[in-house]
């Protein structure tokens, strides 16, 4: 029994083993994935606010609106919003001017309620496009005599945007627009002036005049690309003009430089080009 005493008392010790102690569970990628997602959806949505057209928004905002709704220009909230739309670009959360406030617009034509009925707008398509293909026809002459001589027929395209009908002037190798590089027009183009005259005499549309050219050598101290695309179409304007166009019709007069090539090499003289626009009635 004595022996019995003085033996050494027995510790038994227990260890519990969890694993994964090195990532410390998983609930911090769910938190990251939600934060994730929803700086994907902000920006997505600014995006969309900046890269969609007035009536792109209002079907968006038709999509997600309820069935009944509970005002025309509401999403039927009573948020942070105030029930207010959130394209609208007249007030946006009730704190100033929304979407464009250098020119805010009515709540009506952010919705895309510009007040024109869309078989109005499709007649005067149609009616530009009748009097575009009749401007084309009389100076290309398609289906008919050209006003132009076959000469200046080699310098002259034609195409119909959003913006109206482009009657574009360019370089060719062998016959340049402008002396060198000043903006003193060659006879062929004092001839295409006048031609231009006559044509657009046919429509009472405003016209507008943009000048284009070629990139020149870098190491030129003075770059003049600005100033002389700028020249050259201040100069087509006033051929323009003293051949009969009506000064008022002339709506703009633009210099872009070099910076929007028609060629893909900048330096081609097929850049070296003026851009006469008949513009559409309703810009």
């Amino acid at each position: 029994m004595a022996r019995q005493k003085n033996a050494a008392p027995v510790i038994i010790k227990r260890k519990k083993v969890v694993g994964g102690d090195g990532h410390h569970g998983g609930a911090w990628k769910v938190a990251y994935a939600d934060f994730v997602t929803a700086m994907m959806a902000f920006f997505m949505l600014m995006w969309l606010l900046n890269a969609t057209t007035e009536k792109q928004r209002k079907g968006i905002a038709d999509y997600f609106s309820p069935t009944i709704p509970l005002s025309r220009i509401s999403g039927g909230g009573d948020g942070s919003f105030g029930g207010d739309s959130v394209f609208s670009e007249d007030q946006i959360a009730q704190n100033g001017t929304g979407a464009s406030n250098l020119r805010p617009s009515a709540e009506r034509q952010a919705l895309g309620q510009t007040g024109t009925d869309s078989a109005d707008t499709a007649d005067a398509a149609a009616a530009f496009a009748e009097e575009a293909r009749r401007i084309e026809e009389a100076l290309m002459g398609i289906g008919g005599e050209s006003m132009v001589s076959e000469q200046a027929a080699r310098h002259i395209v034609t195409r119909v945007t959003d913006e109206g009908l482009i009657v574009e002037l360019f370089d060719l190798d062998d016959e340049p627009l402008f002396e060198g590089d000043t903006d003193r027009p060659a006879p062929i183009t004092e001839e295409m002036a006048g031609v231009l005259v006559k044509v657009f005499a046919l429509v009472k549309n405003g016209v507008a005049v943009e000048g284009h050219i070629r990139a020149l050598p870098a190491v030129l101290r003075d770059n003049p690309a600005w100033d002389l695309s700028a020249a050259r179409a201040m100069r087509m304007r006033r051929l323009l003009e003293a051949e009969g166009f009506a000064p008022a019709r002339v709506q703009r007069v633009t210099g872009h430089g070099d910076r929007a090539p028609a060629a893909k090499n900048p330096m081609a003289h097929r850049n070296n080009r003026l851009e006469v626009i008949l513009l559409r009635s309703t810009r």
